[in-house]
């Protein structure tokens, strides 16, 4: 089973950058996909990034063209790099793998942008 773990959230103003990374352990060579997904207070966890095996990357609409997604399969991590921070932004950001019809999830890092 493939591990991973978050790292890299924090607290900024709005308009700054925070990059998260995750790493993955078990498996790393069995993953099709790693997405990161957010999940506000109150709210349902949704995807906000996804990147394959082949690099192709998807966004949600609502934060493309400001984060990027990247993975270094060397080190076994996946990153997202999110500048122009909003407001709304703020969430506890999950890693995802994708595996052999399973998924796997990290254990979330609080991103909180304030205005």
């Amino acid at each position: 089973q493939v591990q991973l773990v978050e790292s890299g959230g924090g607290l900024v103003q709005a308009g700054g950058s925070l990059r998260l990374s995750c790493a993955a352990s078990g498996g790393f060579f069995d993953i099709n996909a790693m997405g990161w997904y957010r999940q506000a207070p109150g709210k349902q966890r949704v995807s906000v990034a996804r990147i394959t095996t082949g690099g192709s990357a998807d966004y949600v609409d609502s934060v493309r063209g400001r984060f990027t997604i990247s993975r270094d399969n060397a080190k076994n991590t996946v990153y997202l790099q999110m500048n122009s921070l909003k407001p709304e932004d703020t969430a506890v950001y999950y890693c995802s793998a994708e595996y052999r019809g399973m998924r796997s999830w990290g254990q979330g890092t609080q991103v909180t942008v304030s205005s």
